[in-house]
């Protein structure tokens, strides 16, 4: 019992100095300016909408949004983790009677929580820039922006969860400075369109049956690697009306858990086991 307490108070702690990192690190300005463009990019596209202005510029504003937690989110793990390991600054840590998966766990939890933090500024951000987009137009389909659209931003943030864990164990095995980052980028991109290639083979490839067939295996390998972060995108429900089935939510939300548990479980390993000179 002694032991968990323990180690609770060292998770803590690494928490705390995340959370102060993070908010003195200038990614967290920089994504939130980057965000801001983006929301006001998403404002302007309402513009060139001649039916569904609201529509169009909640679709632009949670695509933005999900990039910009992306960068900040795998920026902040390269900051708070890679770089330290690469700067051999964590021996100092690890010097103290310190548990290497309180060091991890606390890490991960503070980019989530700072990453939660933008998302709901951005989120915010996002709901204004729509609802000022429709001040002077009534489209027949109307966005919702109640629950729905709080619930599609819970689904980008369980998103930038399961990226950021990748890029946590990829940060524990790297000895390339730049590596979590680019793995980061190209998970996070092949994680959502992975969804949208599942189908389009699996539906006969429009008539293409030679590449189904021979590209068919490789995804049933693949889709056993990686998760189908498209599953998470829920914006239909605020953008359409149109709500998920509840079963399928709860499923697409306990795979990014279990996806993230089992990316901090391989990096907890990969960094138990790692010497450092």
């Amino acid at each position: 019992m002694r032991a968990f307490r323990l180690l609770g108070l060292q998770m803590l702690q690494f928490f705390l100095s995340s959370w102060r990192s993070g908010f003195r690190n200038r990614v967290f300005f920089a994504v939130l300016l980057l965000g801001v463009a983006l929301v006001g990019v998403a404002y302007l596209s309402a513009s060139f909408s001649p039916r569904q202005p609201l529509t169009v510029a909640l679709d632009v504003g949670l695509s933005g949004l999900r990039v910009s937690l992306v960068l900040f989110a795998i920026t902040l793990v390269q900051d708070l983790v890679g770089r330290e390991i690469e700067q051999r600054s964590v021996v100092l840590t690890l010097s103290y009677p310190t548990h290497r998966s309180a060091y991890l766990i606390g890490r991960y939890c503070g980019v989530l929580a700072l990453a939660g933090v933008a998302a709901l500024i951005l989120g915010l951000l996002l709901w204004i820039a729509v609802m000022m987009s429709g001040a002077n137009y009534d489209q027949q389909f109307r966005v919702q922006l109640g629950l729905p659209f709080w619930v599609a931003i819970f689904g980008v943030w369980l998103d930038i969860a399961v990226v950021a864990a990748f890029t946590l164990w990829i940060a524990t095995l790297s000895t390339v400075t730049m590596l979590p980052l680019a793995l980061g980028a190209v998970f996070a991109i092949g994680g959502r369109a992975l969804g949208a290639v599942f189908d389009f083979v699996s539906r006969g490839a429009e008539g293409q049956v030679d590449l189904a067939a021979r590209y068919g295996p490789l995804l049933d390998v693949i889709r056993w690697l990686l998760p189908d972060l498209s599953r998470l995108d829920w914006r239909a429900w605020p953008m359409y009306g149109l709500p998920p089935d509840l079963p399928t939510m709860g499923l697409a939300a306990a795979m990014a858990v279990a996806y993230a548990m089992l990316m901090i479980g391989l990096a907890i390993h990969a960094f138990s086991r790692r010497e450092f000179s």
